[in-house]
């Protein structure tokens, strides 16, 4: 099973709900999911594991490099699998929405801007917030 391969590597022991949380984050649609979001999934599943188990889990997977955090403006955590990736985001302020996107010419500009300031960028978090047009 490549979930519980996942989580060896990643210095975790197998266990139930460390497999179904993650089997949970990988076969879902929604990318961005908070702690909320992923309990409820699995409550609707039928898999009986608690939400306290939940945030717990889901704090291991981030120490642990599996999962990343994010902390968008007005909202709570949410947490997507790290996929190793880079991409930024778009958040809708009036639905919440996460739109993920990739700019090359975005990403050569910062290094343009770091480069200016005689700095190495070493990582970022660009965060667009939106709304629809009316």
């Amino acid at each position: 099973m490549v979930e519980n391969s996942e989580l060896r590597k990643a210095g975790l022991k197998v266990t139930l709900p460390r497999v179904k949380i993650l089997q949970m984050l990988d076969s879902t649609e929604q990318r961005h999911m908070s702690a909320e979001d992923v309990y409820k999934a699995l409550m609707e599943a039928g898999e009986d594991v608690g939400l306290a188990t939940v945030y717990r889990v889901l704090t291991q997977f981030e120490a642990a490099g599996l999962v990343v955090r994010h902390n968008f403006d007005g909202g709570h955590a949410v947490f997507e699998l790290a996929d190793g990736g880079h991409h930024d985001h778009m958040v809708d302020v009036e639905t919440g929405e996460v739109v993920e996107f990739v700019s090359p010419e975005i990403e050569k500009l910062q290094k343009a801007i770091a480069d200016e300031h005689g700095v190495e960028l070493v990582d970022h978090n660009l965060v667009l917030y939106i709304r629809k047009k009316k």
